[in-house]
């Protein structure tokens, strides 16, 4: 067993590439965790994709043993957080079950707008925040101006920020050292009844659910009866190891301790994150305070190409559920598209990482539809609709009024590109807060509705700042607007595929826009095409796709005009019929690239 005054948790906090992973690798080398020949890149990024994409999705757990330089050796339990906005729930849990943080901080660019959020989570938690200066060989570094901007931004004392570069591996000791001296001992009654708080879970294909969990006081053995607190089922222990990163077995875990345990769970469903662990005999008095479930805000429709794969991709998003609780799905049919799924996201960021790993997983090929949000539609008898599916609106006699989400966007960008920020934002409905500087750089604080932010808006903003804006976001609360439905009619006949909530006053120039491109894409037919765009029984906007036209009087040389007339008079009413009965045949890769909306 280990003395609480010998355990140190800690997590690392940081800006999207501002070099979390580097520094966790760089710390399990230095104490020899991991034998040399294992060692590699991003270590505790386990999936292909976190690899390709560079980013960390999951939060990841270590346990690193450390002889510190006065002799003792200490346990250090080091949680690497994601730094991606989509990914915060993460961070927040991942908070609560460690006493300090290591502030990693780019002294190149500075303070971003990821790093507050995280920090203030920290905070929150009331976490001891030891702030470390990374890249500080690059030669853009201006460790002294960015200890200032932590000062003036986010109000910690920088004066003994720690100077680093993760990736040549200099000042990593004094990094270890400081953990060790600056962080506090996890508190804990090692002879109290067991509390633990359940950290994360995920699905191993050998093991079945393997739980992470945080003792918080008594101690948890192999073999002990334990008792989840939230939904009352009862397990057994049938192994407890320690992550290094690999799994190492060890017969208990005390207070303070971080590790994980399996016990012939069947589903990650059935483990709820936050949820207190006690013994079924002797339980705590009261569980810990837990925190809110991760709430889906962006919805889109999954759908195959070949509706043949149709039990591929259930069998494959049912999977991929197993180990990502935040990820929501239901069936759905389309008159379009066929069978496929509604799914809810955390952000775009997480829609992109599941599709990309149910195309590479699993081998699938998809159609995503048009992402939309949650909105609430109030009905004149008082009742409320969550509305998933603009597809799903119900009579607008019924309805009252529609409410939106909206967020509260934090954009810190340089001077000059300031201008462009508040033009984007007013553009897309925002309501400016407040402005502040830190040095050179602004710091803009925006209500903007989900709605708008949802779809290409992260990219537009990276475009008009030249990638030197960060952006960061919060979900608010709902609110009124003057929102319509509008509806795509190809040949009178109304997609539902394409159909979306739009504000009023944009209705006409997005239903132009989509018009304009469905006419690109759409084939030419032996008839004429209407494409029309169209709020309630009011048409807004229409492209009409010309007939091909076949030469029907070409056999006739010469003789009389009423031959040629006859013959066209006979095609008119041909045509006539056709439209008619005639069925439009919308490809496959029109709906793809007609769902792809650019500003």
């Amino acid at each position: 067993m280990t003395e609480l005054s010998r355990i140190r948790n800690f997590s690392i906090v940081a800006h999207i590439d501002h070099g979390k992973s580097t520094l966790a690798d760089r710390l399990i080398q230095l104490t020899g965790t991991v034998a040399e020949r294992d060692m590699k890149e991003q270590l505790l990024d386990a999936m292909d994709i976190e690899r390709e994409r560079g980013i960390t999705i999951k939060a990841n757990t270590v346990r690193i043993e450390y002889p510190a330089r006065d002799g003792q050796t200490y346990i250090l339990n080091l949680i690497d957080t994601p730094g991606h906005v989509d990914f915060a729930y993460e961070v927040s849990r991942s908070m609560r079950a460690v006493e300090g943080s290591l502030l990693v901080v780019d002294a190149s660019q500075g303070v971003e707008a990821q790093t507050l959020a995280n920090v203030y989570q920290a905070i929150d938690a009331d976490h001891e925040i030891v702030p470390v200066l990374n890249k500080i060989d690059l030669p853009a570094a201006e460790p002294e101006r960015v200890k200032e901007q932590i000062e003036d931004v986010i109000g910690l004392d920088a004066s003994d920020a720690i100077p680093i570069s993760a990736k040549s591996g200099l000042g990593i000791p004094e990094v270890l050292e400081a953990i060790v001296h600056r962080l506090p001992p996890p508190k804990g009654t090692r002879d109290a009844p067991l509390k633990a708080m359940l950290v994360d879970s995920w699905y191993d294909p050998y093991l079945g659910v393997v739980v992470l969990i945080r003792v918080m006081d008594g101690v948890i053995r192999k073999g002990d009866k334990i008792k989840m607190m939230q939904t009352g089922a009862t397990y057994g222990v049938d192994k407890l190891a320690v992550l290094k990163p690999a799994m190492v077995d060890i017969a208990e875990l005390g207070p303070g301790e971080i590790g994980v345990f399996t016990a012939s769970i069947k589903q990650v469903r059935d483990t709820r994150v936050g949820d207190t662990i006690t013994h079924e005999r002797k339980p705590c008095a009261a569980p810990l305070p837990g925190f809110k479930p991760a709430q889906p805000v962006v919805f889109c429709g999954l759908f195959p190409v070949d509706a043949a794969d149709f039990e591929d991709l259930r069998d494959a998003i049912e999977k991929l559920a197993l180990n990502d609780a935040s990820f929501t799905y239901e069936m759905e049919t389309s008159a379009a598209l066929g069978f496929g799924f509604r799914c809810g996201f955390l952000g775009l960021l997480h829609l992109e990482v599941v599709r990309d790993r149910l195309e590479r997983e699993y081998d699938l090929d998809l159609i995503t539809t048009a992402p939309s949000v949650v909105y609430h539609v109030r009905m004149r008898d008082g009742t409320m609709l969550e509305l998933h599916n603009p597809a799903d609106m119900p009579d607008l006699t019924h309805v009252d009024h529609i409410e939106e989400p909206r967020i509260k966007a934090t954009i810190m960008v340089p001077d000059e590109y300031l201008g462009d920020v508040l033009k984007l934002c007013q553009d897309r409905r925002g309501i400016q807060e407040e402005l502040t500087y830190a040095g050179s750089r602004a710091m803009v604080v925006y209500d903007l509705p989900l709605n708008e932010v949802v779809f290409d808006f992260y990219d537009r903003l990276k475009s008009v700042t030249k990638g030197y804006a960060s952006f960061d976001y919060a979900i608010t609360g709902y609110r009124e607007d003057h929102l319509v439905k509008m509806t795509i009619l190809v040949n009178e006949e109304p997609v539902d595929a394409l159909s979306m909530m739009v504000h009023r006053d944009r209705a006409e120039l997005r239903g132009r826009a989509m018009c304009e491109k469905l006419k690109d894409l759409i084939p030419r037919h032996m008839f004429k095409i209407p494409i029309q765009a169209a709020i309630g029984g009011r048409v807004i906007a229409r492209e009409t796709i010309a007939a091909l036209r076949k030469d029907v009087t070409a056999k006739c040389y010469g003789g009389d005009v009423t031959r040629k007339k006859k013959l066209l008079e006979k095609q008119k009413a041909g045509k006539k019929k056709m439209r008619q009965f005639g069925r439009v045949e919308i490809p496959q890769q029109a709906f793809i690239n007609a769902l792809k909306m650019d500003s």
